[in-house]
Order: C-alpha cells, then sequence, then structure tokens
C-alpha cells in the first residue's frame, strides 16, 4: 500500500474507530512512517538500527545476500510489509527450503496478525499505528513473500487487467518495463516492475516486486501466475480487499481502546461504515496513482479538522534535542521501542516455527536480553512499563 492508504485512510479508519482527531494523526502517522524508517534515517538520528521497518533502494541493493544478509532482509519485510498468514502451511512433494520459503507467503487473518494487534494493546499510539500497516498490508501483499525467492515471488508473462465492475471482466494484457523513474501508465496498463533474475536470492525478487505497485493501487483488479503455485491462475481483486482491510482496521482499533474484549480473525467493522460505503468504495475503484487527496477530504469530512500532511521531519528535531534518558519517551522513541517489539515478535514466531529464514531469536519478554545492544531498550521498556 501507499501513503494514501497507509497515513489518510488510516487517519478515518482511527477516527471512525472512536479515537479523537489528535489520536487518529498520531496513528497514522506511525503507520505511514513505517514505510520511511530507514537505516539511513536511523543513522542520521543516532537511534538503534534495529528499529528499521523499511530498506531503501539502495540500502536493498548494497545488501549482502548470504545468510546473515538475507535473514536481515526477512526480518524487515515479513514483520512489517509481508506478515505470513500460515507459519505451518504444508505443502506436498517439496523439501525443507522450499516449504521454508513457502510459509512466509503474506496474506489475511493469520494467527500472526492476531499477535500482531495484541501486542499493540494497552500500548503506545505508535504500536498501533505500526499494526495497522501490517494489518492493511496483509489484504495488499497477498500472495508474495518477505524474503528474496525467485521460486516463491516470480510471476510469469501472463498478466491481465480484469476492467469493469461485475463479470464477465474485460480483460487488457498488462505490458511491463523497468524504468523506475517514469510513472505507471494506468490508461494502457504499462507498470514499472524489478528485473527477471532467475538467481533465487536476487533483491529483485523481494516481495512484489516482479508485479511492480499492482499490489499498491486500490484500483487494480488482476490474474496472473504466481511461482510459487506452479503458475496456475489467481485473481487479485484489490476494491473488494482494501475494502476489508478499511473495516478490518476500525475493528481492530475499536479493540484495541478497548471497546471489543477480543479481537478475532475474519471479523470486519462493515456495519460502521454503512453511510459511507458507497463514498469509501468510489475512492478504492478510482483509476489513479496516488488516492492521498480523496482520502483525505474523506478524513476531513468526517472529524471536520484539518489533516496535515505527512512529513518526514516532523518528530526528528524533538527526538535529537532530547536527553539520552528521555529519548525513549519522545514521539519517536516510542515509535521505535514499538517497532523493536513487533519484530522481535515476529521474528520469534518464525524461528520457533522451526524455520530459520529470519534467523535465531528468543522471547525478549520471558528471556530478556540475549545479546543484541539495541534490544536492551526493550528490557529496559519491559521493566518500566509492562504494558509498553
Amino acid at each position: 500500500m501507499q501513503e494514501d492508504f497507509h497515513y489518510y485512510a488510516t487517519y478515518a479508519a482511527a477516527y471512525i474507530a472512536g479515537y479523537s482527531h489528535e489520536e487518529s494523526m498520531e496513528i497514522c502517522y506511525s503507520a505511514q512512517f513505517v514505510d520511511v524508517c530507514s537505516y539511513t534515517l536511523l543513522t542520521k538520528l543516532k537511534a538503534p538500527l534495529s528499529a528499521a521497518t523499511t530498506q531503501l533502494q539502495l540500502e536493498l541493493m548494497n545488501e549482502r545476500t548470504d545468510i546473515v544478509g538475507l535473514q536481515n532482509i526477512t526480518r524487515i519485510w515479513s514483520s512489517f510489509h509481508f506478515l505470513p498468514r500460515d507459519l505451518y502451511a504444508e505443502k506436498k512433494k517439496c523439501g525443507k527450503r522450499y516449504r521454508d520459503k513457502y510459509r512466509l507467503i503474506c496474506g489475511p487473518n493469520g494467527d500472526l496478525l492476531v499477535d500482531t494487534v495484541n501486542i499493540a494493546k494497552n500500548s503506545s499510539l505508535q504500536a498501533v499505528g505500526i499494526a495497522m500497516h501490517v494489518l492493511a498490508d496483509t489484504w495488499a501483499h497477498t500472495y508474495f513473500a518477505g524474503t528474496p525467492s525467485y521460486v516463491i515471488n516470480n510471476t510469469d508473462f501472463y498478466f491481465y487487467e480484469l476492467l469493469g465492475e461485475n463479470e464477465p471482466y474485460i480483460e487488457k494484457s498488462i505490458k511491463f518495463r523497468h524504468s523506475p523513474t517514469e510513472p505507471d501508465d494506468i490508461e494502457n496498463s504499462i507498470y514499472t516492475n524489478s528485473l527477471s533474475q532467475s538467481t533465487e536470492n536476487s533483491i529483485m525478487n523481494l516481495g512484489h516486486g516482479r508485479a511492480g505497485h499492482l499490489p499498491d493501487y486500490s484500483f487494480a483488479k488482476y490474474k496472473y501466475l504466481p511461482a510459487w503455485k506452479d503458475y496456475d491462475e489467481v485473481i487479485k481483486d484489490n476494491p473488494a480487499d482494501y475494502m476489508k482491510a478499511f473495516c478490518q482496521m476500525i475493528y481492530a482499533m475499536k479493540y484495541l481502546r478497548g471497546e471489543i474484549s477480543t479481537f478475532e480473525k475474519e471479523t470486519y467493522a462493515e456495519d460502521e461504515i454503512s453511510q459511507w460505503k458507497a463514498d469509501i468504495d468510489q475512492i478504492l475503484r478510482k483509476r489513479q496513482l496516488n488516492a492521498c487527496e480523496d482520502w483525505k477530504k474523506f478524513g476531513e469530512r468526517l472529524s471536520g479538522r484539518e489533516i496535515e500532511d505527512f512529513s518526514i521531519d516532523k518528530y526528528q528535531q524533538q527526538y535529537i534535542d532530547a536527553p539520552k534518558k528521555d529519548k525513549d519517551y519522545t514521539y519517536l522513541g516510542r515509535f521505535f521501542i514499538a517497532a523493536m517489539r513487533q519484530k522481535s515478535m515476529v521474528t520469534n514466531k518464525i524461528y520457533t516455527s522451526g524455520n530459520l529464514i529470519a534467523g535465531f531469536s528468543v522471547d525478549f519478554a520471558k528471556r530478556g536480553f540475549k545479546g543484541i545492544r539495541d534490544y536492551i531498550k526493550l528490557l529496559e521498556a519491559f521493566k518500566r512499563n509492562g504494558n509498553e
């Protein structure tokens, strides 16, 4: 997903869920910050590098693809952008190496989603925002895995947009090109994707790179042949999936606010959006590269307040100027703690499932500090406030 959904749509969902304007702004900022919190930024801020929630293109190009580098990539992308649906999924007639990657395929309503929402319970608004980013991406990034893998993430030349709201759809062949500086040409169904690389662990085979930005556009409905499905056809209906993502965010945040006692999978706050459903559906189906303006207008109509545009610089000076002992209490300090906690949880779940792709892990909440310097912060936060 993009800023339009992670920032503006998340604001709207938070407000509908009952958060105030100010709280909704903090939540949506955190949700969008997941897409910019890179090693480069953390180095500039002299913040813990283990709090990285994304990697810039240049960082990825310089990343090693040996076992250590691959584990690092997987910890970031599987924890925040491609949350695995089923770490115990079965696949017949395959070896363990393939099965381990197969089990990292992203999808909604998995057990890890429940864990992600639950660790944000009674925590900071920053933790809520991170959880909403992860939740939303489970819908957008379905069928792709957050680890470089040709045998999982590659696609075939067979790729068609499905135009029209009802069957029979008009099928339009999608043309892919490799020109990152040119915007996608949605009128002519020309999209940029990553270069085809048959090397299994090439960075070009990370996530949905082979499908370009199609998974990130709410209007996109398409069919294609994914490698993990032995190049059998699947259909991806983003307008329907994004609608479920929006409703599930509202439901999850009502739970996080304490209005609902438990968070259940496959449950959506559909009644809460009944009066706005047509407006939301119209935004989701509108063919445009960026829906920020439409979502912003919708959110401002809900609250009657101005939604300031996202700025990566907003909280940086506050963090830089804060004394060392107070940095964890700043906006970004709380984000970093929540990010490390999410990454620690997901990595530990992958490891305890018998899968070493994300590396070795221990549960810090149960066993404490185990040799990773930045994660001392997690133990300190845990001791300071068990609910943080």
